[in-house]
């Protein structure tokens, strides 16, 4: 199939009137099913509808938002596959130099609070008389009143200021359709308000008390109380967590004064499997458009044209993730029947070396949903099925997951297939059948595994909702022994986050002691970065754990986040400052020197300069690169 219209001289050579929608997004076009709008575009038309994409408009007139006309039913706007401010900035807020989503990795195509943007300029262009829906993770994390990181206060609801008429949340294909059959059939947008996994707008005045009577809606704190007091944003915070699964969630509504409220349906019954199949297996190009080749293509597309998706939705629970608010807790899967369809596309492209990247989703070795009693009762609204422990009623089983790796690594034409959405060992240790360890460990690393224990104090650890540090230590025990069985010498590379809420320099501290100590400097580390709808994010604003209401400390001086970050890169020359600032703030000068024990050495002295700044450290820095062992 060819790609979608994106001028309108193609609307015109396909004898089109009109598109019925016009797709707005903030990323280059490519249609792809790693990419929303390559999902959503395909899923309407597979419907019988016409659609036309907008990619990186000039946001700056309004005049590439007029260049389609008025679409025969709504504008769909997004942002692209990220938030156009992580996009944008550092977590230190820094502009960005490049942006993998845009031709050539070009920065700057895009608006900040892309969403908001865009629909303003459709309304500058249309006034009211076009429906606009907005979707994405822009839309579906922003679509109550939230903290935001770059403003540093609380903001509404995206529907308000982007004057959208729609919201959709989370995986939108349900949605989008219903959406789209109910304006086909003539009903006014302002009146589509039964969908699940919709968020709208009633300026009525009058519907709280025209609901009284109704069980299934939840009154949450006022947009005034969520802004005047953090214990108020912390209650509306948990009860959002509280309703994100599609058999327990209730309807949610919060009052913007004036008889405005934000009203949140439901959330969107997942996919089947039959349903998941057919969402990867439309007629995408699989390709950035032809039209940014002469930029060098969009970079985005390398890491995930050769990888498979197989699952939706994640039950492990982080602290730091918006997974339970945008795809949910019950895990979806694809069929192996689809997969290997799928896996068939890869090895016929000409561009395809025998290497599958990817099979897997936002944790590769989650499959089926946590329980059998999520499929009755709904995923448990008061504790998580892998933290502080796992639950017993949790079903640990590779056997499926397996059976797919095995077969698709036999396909001709495949040599290798990788894991590298990343795996939970603290569900791995969980399954009695050591089948996936020894797969994984033969087959499917290929000298590193990428795994993220995120910390190592249980402090830390606890407020992430991750889980202790012996369980880190048990599975790199066990990964370490079934390698030393099939005579490989492979490795793990743990990915580690500085001033999570909860840490403290003495946490920092404890972290950097126990890389030193088992000699590996890390490649990757990142500053805790505070995105909307996240549980990290309700305790960085508020200082509150929402489901204890204890106060957690967090880190919001800038030094003390360059310490906490210095910490674990404490090798590093130009860190030594810092490192050594840090350990005299907390009283740890033992650990500054020149014994095997110390994070860094004394300020410069006749013995570093002989030295050439390095001795001991150098060494360090040399078993870091041998890894974990």
């Amino acid at each position: 199939m060819p790609f979608l219209p994106v001028t309108a001289e193609e609307i015109r050579n396909l004898g089109w009137e009109s598109p019925d929608f016009v797709l707005v997004t903030g990323d280059a076009y490519v249609d792809h099913p790693s990419f929303g709008t390559a999902i959503i575009s395909r899923e309407l038309e597979s419907l019988g509808y016409k659609v036309a994409i907008l990619p990186q408009p000039d946001w700056k007139t309004c005049g590439d938002f007029m260049k389609f006309g008025r679409p025969r039913l709504a504008f769909l706007v997004n942002s692209g596959n990220v938030d156009s401010m992580v996009n944008h900035y550092s977590v230190f807020k820094h502009k960005r130099r490049t942006d993998a989503y845009s031709p050539g990795g070009r920065a700057g195509c895009r608006p900040d609070r892309a969403v908001i943007v865009y629909c303003n300029r459709i309304r500058e262009a249309y006034g009211r008389e076009v429906p606009v829906v907005i979707g994405g993770i822009e839309a579906s994390l922003r679509r109550m009143g939230h903290y935001d990181y770059w403003d540093d206060r609380v903001r509404n609801s995206i529907l308000i200021d982007s004057q959208a008429d729609l919201l959709v949340y989370g995986m939108g294909e349900h949605a989008t359709a219903e959406i789209a059959e109910a304006l086909d059939a003539g009903i006014d947008v302002k009146d589509i308000t039964w969908i699940r996994g919709t968020v709208y707008k009633d300026t009525s005045g009058t519907f709280a008390e025209d609901n009284s009577w109704d069980d299934d809606l939840v009154m949450l704190p006022s947009f005034k109380e969520i802004k005047e007091s953090k214990e108020k944003y912390a209650e509306s915070f948990l009860e959002q967590y509280r309703n994100t699964d599609y058999m327990t969630g209730k309807r949610l509504a919060e009052d913007y004064g004036r008889g405005v409220l934000i009203i949140q349906n439901p959330p969107a019954e997942p996919l089947t499997q039959q349903e998941l199949d057919d969402v990867y297996e439309l007629p995408y190009m699989r390709n950035y458009h032809p039209m940014y080749e002469e930029n060098g293509g969009v970079p985005a597309i390398r890491e995930v044209k050769f990888s498979l998706t197989s699952v939706r939705g994640c039950f492990g629970g982080c602290s730091f993730c918006a997974l339970t608010y945008h795809q949910g807790r019950r895990v979806q899967a694809r069929s192996l029947e689809s997969l290997v369809r799928e896996a068939g596309i890869l090895i016929a492209d000409p561009d395809f070396k025998g290497y599958i990247h990817d099979v897997g989703g936002p944790t590769a070795n989650f499959r089926n949903p946590a329980c059998k009693r999520q499929l009755t009762h709904g995923v448990c609204t008061h504790r998580d099925c892998l933290y502080p422990s796992p639950c017993p009623n949790l079903e640990a089983d590779h056997s499926e997951y397996v059976k797919i790796l095995r077969t698709l690594r036999n396909l001709p034409g495949v040599k290798k297939v990788f894991i590298r959405s990343g795996i939970r060992y603290d569900y791995l240790l969980v399954d009695k059948n050591t089948d996936f360890l020894d797969e994984l460990c033969r087959w499917h690393v290929s000298g590193e595994l990428k795994v993220a224990p995120e910390h190592i104090s249980d402090n830390v650890l606890r407020r992430m909702h991750k889980p202790p540090r012996r369980v880190f230590e048990k599975f790199n025990r066990e990964f370490m022994a079934e390698n030393k069985r099939i005579n490989k010498k492979q490795y793990l590379i743990p990915y580690f986050i500085s001033s999570h809420p909860g840490s403290t320099l003495e946490d920092a501290c404890e972290l950097s002691v126990y890389l030193n100590e088992h000699g590996f400097v890390p490649d990757q580390v990142q500053d805790f970065y505070p995105t909307p709808a996240t549980l990290s994010t309700c305790m960085y604003y508020t200082g509150i754990d929402p489901f204890t209401g204890e106060r957690v400390y967090t880190a919001h001086d800038p030094e003390e986040k360059h310490m906490q970050r210095a910490m674990l890169h404490f090798n590093k020359p130009e860190n030594a400052d810092l490192v050594r600032k840090a350990l005299r703030k907390i009283h740890r000068e033992d650990l500054i020197g020149y014994d095997r024990k110390c994070l860094v050495k004394p300020e410069s002295s006749a013995h570093s300069r002989r030295a050439g700044g390095h001795g001991r450290r150098a060494a360090g820095s040399a078993r870091g690169k041998r890894k974990h062992k």
